[in-house]
């Protein structure tokens, strides 16, 4: 499922080629996403102007004249922009087609878990809609921390790396990301989120932040769908140092990499680095 990188890659990558441009039209060949997309969505959108895209979570928002379009990439959703002119033929998972001054803007999204809502600024402030009010700080945000963490850890007996995949303490560290940030920061997967002191808690924090700058530098990750809006795969996991590793010597200190399910999401670490 893409992550804060990848979804992150995708806002900056949309917003440098569409913003400031109109919608000239807006083609919908399946309804049919995780949410059904309403019939009245081609025309609400038809005339008005990208004024910026930008990132949530891992929630994409488009903000035009009249109100924001948010878009989810689900599992294996994907946009991607052409040229007019030189957009090939479309695919058979395209199931959403923008003409934005010029540019061919296409949702490609095979397993249709994705969602594409449209939140009008009569509604109120986007960031408190229902899919948006409950989630945690940003990783960039300066407010976040070892402290900010620690505080919001206290008393917590869930294990620190499902505390992290749930997106309501901090959001966007996934499955990959959050292995390789305990990894980097010396702490199990499988510790009490309550028991971690404000120290360790520092590591992670930065290195949170380190290891997710460096995804969105290399494209975000790809394991099987992902690609940005120019059909190029991200590169992260070709240097990650305990994700997918499994039986392979640590980087750090040689011992072999192990593998454990958490929440039926695979873990790896390194126990003698990453003790319990």
């Amino acid at each position: 499922m893409p992550e804060l990188p990848e979804v992150e890659v995708t806002a900056r990558a949309l917003a440098q080629r569409l913003d400031g441009r109109r919608l000239d039209a807006v083609r919908v060949f399946n309804r049919q996403l995780r949410w059904r997309i309403p019939s009245s969505l081609a025309r609400t959108l038809s005339g008005q102007r990208i004024e910026h895209v930008s990132r949530r979570g891992k929630y994409l928002l488009w903000r035009l004249d009249n109100g924001v379009l948010i878009s989810h990439l689900g599992m294996s959703g994907s946009w991607r922009v052409h040229e007019a002119g030189r957009a090939p033929a479309r695919e058979r998972h395209d199931h959403v087609e923008l003409h934005c001054d010029g540019a061919v803007v296409r949702l490609n999204d095979p397993r249709r878990f994705g969602a594409l809502l449209w939140h009008a600024h009569a509604g109120g402030d986007v960031l408190r809609h229902r899919l948006l009010a409950g989630l945690g700080i940003e990783p960039f945000d300066p407010r976040f921390n070892g402290q900010w963490l620690f505080d919001a850890t206290r008393g917590r007996r869930s294990a620190i790396k499902p505390l992290l995949l749930g997106g309501k303490i901090v959001v966007g560290v996934g499955n990959i990301y959050a292995t390789e940030s305990l990894y980097e920061a010396r702490i199990h997967p499988q510790t009490p989120a309550g028991r971690i002191g404000r120290l360790r808690y520092a590591r992670l924090a930065a290195a949170i932040r380190r290891v997710l700058a460096q995804a969105i530098d290399l494209g975000g990750s790809t394991l099987r769908d992902f690609t940005g809006t120019d059909g190029v795969s991200g590169r992260y996991i070709e240097i990650a140092q305990a994700y997918g590793r499994e039986g392979l010597a640590c980087p750090r200190c040689g011992a072999p990499i192990r593998r454990l399910l958490q929440g039926q999401r695979a873990t790896y670490f390194c126990a003698r680095c990453q003790r319990l």
